[in-house]
């Protein structure tokens, strides 16, 4: 698929109601982490904080958090361990994020505050990362968060969990919401409102349906994504890679790493 269109995204709205854009982000954390969506970009994150020294992951965007273990466990499994990441978000989710603090003994934890991907604190160190939200961003703001990383002198991966393909788009408006039905009872931390927003009312499924689409549709191609990051680092300060890592049952991981120069 190679058409881009930049139409809104609701939970990208700051009047959208809290309760809603948590609904769907659990949504998303649960389906993330249940297919170990992120687990085939490991080797590459990996690779990137041994390149930079690092010991910490910032994950920018994180929304509800969704994957953020599995990463965690497979890096421990290429011999990563002692890994911490921290979790931030413009929206924080702190209720979502204390129970992967709690589940992962403190090795996940989060920044409270509200943090611009923009312009990220200089008191929050580590290789920056930024899964399934970097479409959220339109190019000049996309140039801006890579360049701030460049700036600050660390590590960025960019990671997409699709490969941009008109399946994906049929799943997200078919397969997916009815996942969603039967499997929204399973999430945790339980809400009740995420109950009465999903049978009752279904505003949360609905604006699910219409954010995945979206998502499949603002997502940017690898050779948009290697454009955006030189635009972004025109002194060649960064070594950058863009691509598509593959699960071992089919889907796609689209991604931008890059890491300063030694």
């Amino acid at each position: 698929m190679r058409l881009r269109l930049r139409l809104f995204e609701f939970e990208d709205l700051p009047w959208f109601p809290t309760v809603i854009r948590a609904g769907m982000m659990d949504y998303l954390r649960f389906m993330i982490s249940a297919l170990g969506t992120y687990r085939p970009i490991a080797p590459l994150l990996a690779e990137g904080l041994r390149r930079t020294s690092q010991t910490t992951v910032l994950e920018l965007g994180a929304g509800a958090g969704g994957g953020t273990e599995t990463v965690w466990r497979a890096l421990e499994a290429q011999g990563m361990s002692g890994i911490r990441i921290t979790l931030t978000d413009l929206y924080p989710q702190p209720a979502a994020w204390a129970d992967i603090a709690e589940r992962t003994q403190g090795r996940i934890g989060h920044e409270s505050a509200s943090v611009n991907a923009l312009a990220v604190p200089s008191h929050l160190p580590g290789f920056r990362t930024i899964f399934s939200a970097f479409h959220h961003f339109p190019p000049e703001a996309a140039e801006a968060l890579l360049r701030d990383a460049v700036r600050a002198g660390t590590g960025i991966g960019v990671f997409e969990g699709a490969g941009k393909h008109w399946l994906e788009l049929l799943l997200a408006c078919t397969v997916l919401p009815v996942a969603q039905l039967l499997l929204t009872p399973f999430f945790r931390p339980f809400r009740l409102s995420r109950l009465v927003f999903t049978y009752l009312l279904p505003i949360i499924p609905l604006c699910t349906i219409w954010d995945g689409s979206v998502s499949l549709l603002r997502m940017y191609s690898t050779h948009e994504l290697l454009n955006l990051a030189h635009s972004a680092d025109p002194a060649g300060l960064f070594e950058w890679q863009a691509g598509k890592k593959h699960h071992w049952w089919g889907p796609q991981v689209t991604y931008l790493i890059g890491w300063p120069k030694k």
